[in-house]
């Protein structure tokens, strides 16, 4: 019933196929060309970039540029002069909201391709914040769980995140190959669907089982959908009321569920498609995972975001890896560990031109209204407007990729000893799921990404079948799923 259900509500909607052919199109849709892969699982932390997590990690992967002594050269400096240079923090603890990955920072930080924009980004967007904060890093001693899984599996140094903006619109990238216009990470701005829907979308229509794992109750997530989309839709939209109120105006972030949950689902995705950590850990240990899995963290506490601790993160990865290395469909697992974006942190390597997905410009809501309703407003919510306006200001165009991320691509085929420069971003994601079942791009960006199987050996014998030992995290017992 929840298939027939799920098809049909997907039927409703009127998809217009994307843009490029499958991979082969003399095969039909849904075939699988990767036999040797069976689940693929994403899992994809929070708001880091790569020189902040692995710029210290030595002779693998591009890391921060280094003086003779060792020491990092990367600085940036204010208009009046002041430095903040590169350096060590002092414990895996984080500031509360600096540095800030806003479309606007992160705009600011690019700074023409200089990338001598962060510390000017806060001082832009953080009131009152350190403009040094953004040029802090980790090393080994603080994650060595992630400098281990970095060392062993092929490493990708050049994985950029979709745009240079927050969590919801690279997140978006990730599940259907463009933003459809979000720069924002604001709850009530999620009631719209990309024209060529979702890979979501595709999976179901072709059979292939997807969950999406996360960490809330699953009761709340049914009741939220009792309405169905519509249902959901009109609660979004109420919630939009909640804009003009400044204590929710400020309330930006920490509005995450799930991943699947950037594009309105109905009851039956709610259903077949959601599942718990705790399924997922069960899941694979019984070998059953689908065959597609996102696993996504508690974003309250595990995710990575400012300002938690980093380690109760990096623990939490390293249970999801573990679980995947040493559970019996390890043989035919691939798993990828990414990060949504950069979190603000400064990383070395400008971001290249991207694509553009799709005709959608990117907005800002407060732009959209009317002139006479935006004067009227102004005086009553100046602050709030204000701060809005200052997050979202930035160009209307999704033509450049934002910066760096961490990334690892860990399965039994992975080439050892491997670094993969080739350019990558979320869609990579996407055009790896379309390579391994002959399924049509998206939108423009997934049909020129490039994906990550060239860190695989998918005709030698699998090197890593015997799971590799890799280091505990720092606090191994700080994941308490």
């Amino acid at each position: 019933m929840w298939e027939r259900l799920e098809k049909r509500e997907i039927a409703r909607r009127g998809l217009r196929p994307g843009p490029g052919e499958r991979p082969r199109p003399d095969m039909p849709a849904g075939s699988d060309l990767i036999p040797q892969i069976k689940h693929i699982v994403v899992l994809m932390m929070e708001n880091h970039s790569y020189d902040n997590y692995l710029g210290m990690l030595t002779g693998r992967g591009e890391g921060l540029p280094l003086a003779p002594d060792g020491t990092p050269l990367a600085v940036n400096v204010l208009p009046d002069g002041q430095r903040f240079p590169s350096h060590h923090f002092p414990s895996t603890a984080q500031v509360d909201g600096n540095p800030t990955q806003s479309w606007h920072a992160s705009h600011l930080s690019y700074d023409a391709g200089t990338c001598a924009g962060f510390a000017s980004g806060v001082r832009q967007t953080v009131p009152g914040g350190d403009p040094g904060v953004p040029m802090g890093y980790w090393t080994e001693a603080d994650l060595p769980f992630y400098y281990g899984l970095a060392r062993t599996f092929p490493l990708a140094d050049r994985w950029f995140c979709s745009c240079l903006g927050p969590t919801f619109p690279n997140r978006r990238f990730l599940i259907a190959g463009t933003a459809d216009g979000l720069i924002d990470d604001l709850p009530w701005d999620l009631v719209d669907y990309p024209k060529a829907g979702t890979i979501f979308d595709q999976l179901t229509t072709h059979d292939i089982p997807w969950v999406n794992y996360h960490n809330v109750n699953p009761a709340k997530v049914l009741i939220k959908r009792a309405l169905g989309t519509p249902g959901l839709v009109a609660l979004r939209r109420l919630a939009r009321l909640g804009r003009w109120l400044p204590g929710v105006l400020n309330a930006e972030r920490g509005n995450k569920s799930f991943t699947a949950d950037l594009y309105p689902l109905g009851m039956a995705r709610c259903v077949r498609h959601l599942g718990t950590t705790q399924r997922f850990f069960a899941n694979a240990a019984a070998g059953t995972l689908p065959a597609v899995s996102i696993v996504d963290p508690d974003f309250g506490a595990y995710s990575e975001e400012n300002p938690q601790d980093i380690s109760h993160g990096e623990s939490f990865a390293a249970a999801v890896v573990n679980a995947v290395l040493h559970g019996p469909a390890w043989e035919s697992t691939l798993l990828l560990w990414i990060y949504d974006e950069h979190g603000g942190y400064y990383d070395h390597v400008p971001p290249p031109d991207a694509v553009p997905p799709d005709d959608v410009p990117a907005h800002n809501w407060q732009l959209d209204l009317p002139a006479w309703l935006r004067v009227v407003l102004k005086p009553l919510l100046r602050k709030s407007m204000a701060n809005l306006e200052n997050a979202d200001a930035g160009p209307a165009t999704y033509d450049r990729y934002g910066f760096r991320v961490p990334a690892v691509i860990v399965s039994p085929y992975a080439r050892p000893d491997f670094v993969l420069s080739e350019v990558l971003d979320h869609t990579s994601v996407l055009k790896l799921i379309e390579e391994k079942w002959n399924l049509p791009p998206l939108t423009h960006r997934d049909a020129a990404a490039v994906s990550p199987l060239a860190a695989l050996d998918l005709a030698a014998p699998p090197a890593f079948l015997n799971p590799p030992p890799l280091p505990a995290p720092l606090k191994p017992d700080s994941y308490s799923g």
